[in-house]
């Protein structure tokens, strides 16, 4: 039977892994299907489809440049995010046995990843994409309910790996 600390390590490494697979296939999904999510970001940025009346209108952005260098950032910091965790995963799980010292101090590739991901999908999809270019406000390209997902589950994962072996 595994000991308490051993099924908590377990479970780290496990949400750290989940949340790098899901990152990785994220990344293949923007650039096999490159189009389709690039549209999502251009009608965000443009604000055509929330309320007319509303006065932040000269917020949006109407530049094929800063589409294309938006998504390519978004699709960099997800590649990113992806190595941090997956490289994470496999420190934890090659000190899965280690003693506590050394198994929180191979914490630090997943804590980055973790980072970058609550910088893409808090930051650039909820602030920025939320409030700035008021997503909120659209029916058709309103991207908040999978950041939202997203983030509690990179933040839960990140306040896991915050607690300490004993």
């Amino acid at each position: 039977m595994f000991s308490t600390t051993r099924l908590f390590r377990i479970a780290k490494t496990v949400s750290v892994s989940a949340i790098g697979i899901q990152s990785l296939f994220i990344v293949l999904g923007n650039i096999t299907d490159y189009d389709t999510n690039y549209q999502f970001v251009e009608h965000v940025l443009k604000m055509e489809t929330t309320f007319s009346h509303s006065r932040i209108h000269y917020r949006s952005l109407d530049n094929p440049i800063l589409f294309q260098a938006s998504y390519g950032l978004i699709i960099g910091l997800e590649m990113l995010m992806s190595g941090c965790c997956l490289r994470g995963s496999w420190l934890l799980i090659k000190h899965l046995k280690s003693d506590p010292i050394t198994f929180h101090a191979a914490k630090n590739w997943a804590v980055a990843g973790l980072t970058i991901g609550i910088l893409i999908w808090f930051l650039g999809f909820e602030v920025v994409g939320g409030e700035w270019f008021a997503m909120w406000q659209s029916t058709s390209w309103n991207g908040l309910t999978s950041a939202e997902r997203m983030v509690s589950f990179q933040v839960l994962t990140l306040l896991l790996l915050h607690h300490r072996d004993a």
